[in-house]
């Protein structure tokens, strides 16, 4: 009876799986292959769910699995061999468990030529895996003890193109041109929650979104964004910045978006761009708003031909500033739909 129910439920399937997904001919044994400890569900079978299972070690996957999933587990070793069936991975998440620099061997993210999505948060890794997969779109290593970043990590990392590092122990000199070489189409970067006292060098011009809150910088450099001119969101909440560290016209930029500066020591508005959307500068030592100051020049005149500013959300709470709200801020930001004060 057993063997008539896997044979139905691949006649099932043989209907719904295109020509790109898992052939026809291998249905059949990646149901009967679904490791014991796992679970996996016959309308989705290139998927194995192995997640919140108390596994100390990863079991045999089926060659066909495409998706894997071992979150919440007590897995503290990832050997070269412990995946050496899998060889289509694209998507493996391993957050959530034990594995540490030292239990992850050389050559266990190696084989898996085919991965473009891998989940290491929360574990107790303390330096970047090497090697790592070529063709991997997204890394994900929040929440560990990284402190390092090996010299030619990143080398022929072309496809990568989200980094997540938030909440690790990265200081200055782990953050380097040479450490980030390789990341050559890099669109987001997220290094909140870290040890850094200056902004991190090295940063593709194909970044889009920095993410540096939590950190303990104190002072931007006058031509960083220079080389980031496809620069859309900066978050810097949670650091040290004040007026002295911030040059007249560094966050003028006509690509930037959404700016945030929140808890931060900043006594005056800075200097924006006329094309910015979102602007966060709450709980900072900001007296007053000079309108004068924000808006910017000729801003008036350019509302004739549409081209005047595009601030639509203003922040301002947890500061020293009085209401009203200057008139002047209100004729300056006529698409401005919320402001917190």
């Amino acid at each position: 009876m057993e063997w008539l129910m896997v044979a139905f439920v691949a006649l099932l399937l043989a209907g719904q799986v295109s020509s790109e997904e898992i052939p026809y001919e291998h249905l059949m044994s990646q149901i009967q292959a679904c490791p014991k400890e796992c679970h996996c569900t016959p309308s989705f079978p290139n998927a194995v769910y192995c997640d919140n299972k108390g596994l100390k070690r990863i079991p045999v996957i089926p060659p066909y699995t495409w998706y894997l999933y071992l979150q919440n587990n007590l897995i503290d070793v990832l050997s070269a061999n412990a995946l050496h069936n899998a060889t289509q991975l694209r998507w493996i998440n391993l957050n959530h468990n034990k594995i540490t620099s030292e239990g992850l061997e050389a050559d266990a993210l190696k084989g898996m030529s085919n991965l473009v999505h891998l989940y290491m948060e929360d574990n107790l890794l303390s330096s970047i895996p090497s090697p790592l997969p070529a063709k991997l779109e997204q890394l994900r290593l929040s929440r560990n003890r990284i402190s390092k970043i090996p010299p030619g990590v990143f080398s022929g990392m072309d496809h990568l193109t989200l980094l997540d590092l938030q909440s690790n122990k990265l200081q200055d000199d782990a953050v380097t041109e040479v450490s980030l070489k390789g990341l050559s189409n890099l669109i987001q970067i997220n290094l909140a929650k870290n040890q850094l006292n200056t902004m991190p060098l090295g940063l593709p011009p194909t970044t889009t979104q920095i993410f540096l809150d939590n950190n303990n910088i104190e002072k931007i450099p006058a031509e960083y964004f220079k080389g980031l001119p496809k620069l859309v969101s900066l978050r810097l909440n949670r650091n040290k910045l004040a007026n002295g560290g911030i040059p007249k016209n560094v966050f003028n930029l006509s690509s930037i978006l959404d700016l945030q500066l929140s808890h931060n020591q900043l006594t005056e508005i800075p200097v924006i761009s006329s094309g910015l959307e979102h602007l966060h500068l709450d709980h900072n030592k900001i007296k007053s708003v000079n309108s004068s100051d924000i808006c910017p020049p000729g801003a008036l005149d350019d509302y004739l031909d549409d081209k005047g500013p595009r601030l639509r959300y203003l922040r301002l709470d947890g500061n020293e500033i009085k209401p009203p709200i200057p008139r002047e801020l209100m004729m300056c930001f006529r698409l401005l739909r919320a402001i917190v004060i």
